[in-house]
């Protein structure tokens, strides 16, 4: 026999919920054959097997929460026995210990979300901690762990026997320790000693009053998107101090040259949009001002600046915000970046990105100006230290060569973190990413 567990599904994805199984008990699959639809905070991917034969076994079905290092399936091959012997399965744990627990996801990003650090929980007191094979207060058998693994829960400051274990029959993997952690630290109001919000900030504060003393009122669950957003953004409005600077751009040159070739770029598969020139633009951009393709690591008092240039864009669905990552938008001609932008809009919308789709952005692009508006504050998307926001573009009078001339200005809305970039520095980024989008030739002079 051959167990399948729920492989690694990318960066800080410790959990899905299943969509779809797509094989049944009786089917014979091969190695790298899709069995499992999981749904993820980012993402809904198909999980291929590692194992191949005959399924005996299903141990998850739709709606079932599953981390990664539980058993999906089991299989048998050739050249194992049918019988299943009767001490393993005296051995194998009840039903109720391998149902999926519902629990929160691990705190942020983004729809690219990076891997966080555990760290210490405050305890009231230093004791020394027991033998690894200590038993448990409540009389049961130890927890099975390895001895690495009880040594991180000790370095966190969690209770090993407190971890649910995600292996095989129930046993607890370092994932498991950190997951509890954050976990716990998702129920703490207030980073330890920072005196800042935390990653799970977003549940916490005071009760809500019952509103059905008012009239009727009805709830709804969030979906996993939701929940995911909801925890980036507070995470990233209450750790990061947010400035933002807005400027117009005299759009009317590049609105020209868009008309020109928009049939060309759709000829190849894109849509020539004011966000892909935007892409191009930013992308140019931060080669000048490296600050704004960076990340603040606080714990090692460091600025990570990142050689390569990855640009994100939100994309609005149905089910809420994902940000697609547009990778080494600078080696990319405009072009190139309106057929990719295309194919992972669509996507998105499909909701068939894969989590390498939207990981790894350097910094962000979110354009309303479809909808409408005049301007707004867009959120920083941690770890990131700036986004642009786009809003509608709109003809006004502007004085030139002496004279009030119609010209077709784009709002911009720039958000950056105050810690990495000084304001005279984020005045001078919009400025120059203005004059680049007015003076296409900028562009290849510098970009």
């Amino acid at each position: 026999m051959a167990e399948f567990k729920v492989p690694e599904l990318g960066e800080n994805v410790t959990q899905g919920d299943v969509a779809r199984v797509l094989v049944k008990v009786g089917d014979t699959i091969a190695k790298e054959q899709a069995v499992l639809e999981l749904e993820t905070d980012k993402a809904t991917i198909e999980v291929p097997s590692s194992v191949a034969g005959v399924v005996t076994d299903i141990k998850v079905k739709k709606g079932d929460k599953v981390k990664v290092g539980a058993v999906v399936l089991v299989v048998q091959d050739s050249a194992t026995p049918s019988a299943v012997p009767a001490a393993a399965a005296a051995v194998a744990p009840p039903a109720e210990a391998r149902a999926p627990v519902e629990e929160p996801p691990a705190a942020a990003p983004e729809e690219r979300a990076p891997e966080q650090k555990v760290v210490a929980m405050p305890r009231p007191a230093i004791r020394a901690e027991a033998p690894a094979t200590r038993v448990p207060s409540s009389g049961g058998i130890p927890a099975p762990a390895a001895p690495s693994v009880r040594r991180l829960a000790r370095e966190v400051g969690v209770e090993i026997n407190d971890v649910q274990g995600s292996g095989a029959n129930g046993r607890i993997t370092e994932t498991d320790v950190k997951d509890h952690a954050r976990r716990i630290l998702s129920s703490v109001p207030s980073s330890v000693g920072t005196g800042r919000a935390g990653p799970g900030a977003a549940g916490s504060g005071p009760a809500l009053p019952d509103f059905q003393k008012w009239g009727e009122i009805e709830r709804q669950a969030m979906n996993n998107i939701r929940r995911k957003t909801t925890e980036h953004l507070t995470h990233a409005w209450t750790s990061i101090p947010h400035v933002t600077q807005f400027e117009k751009a005299d759009i009317t040159p590049m609105e020209d040259l868009r008309t020109k070739f928009k049939a060309q770029v759709q000829k190849a598969g894109g849509n020539l949009t004011v966000t892909a020139v935007l892409v191009k633009v930013l992308a140019a951009a931060v080669k000048q001002f490296p600050q704004f393709n960076a990340s603040i690591d606080l714990a090692a008092s460091e600025i990570v600046y990142k050689k390569y240039v990855n640009v994100g864009v939100a994309v609005d669905t149905e089910w809420g915000l994902l940000v697609p990552v547009i990778k080494h938008a600078d080696q990319k001609n405009i072009t190139q970046i309106a057929v990719e932008l295309n194919q992972l809009s669509e996507k998105a919308r499909a909701r068939k990105l894969t989590l390498d789709e939207m990981s790894g952005g350097g910094i962000s692009i979110s354009n309303l100006g479809g909808i409408g508006g005049t301007g707004f504050t867009p959120i920083v998307n941690w770890p990131e230290v700036a986004i642009l926001g786009v809003s509608r573009g709109v003809i006004e009078p502007v004085w030139r060569n002496d004279k009030f001339e119609p010209r077709q200005l784009l709002p911009l809305s720039l958000s950056y973190d105050h810690r990495v970039v000084d304001g005279a520095d984020g005045m001078r980024f919009l400025r120059w990413v203005v004059e680049a989008i007015e003076q296409p030739f900028l562009l290849s002079l510098l970009g």
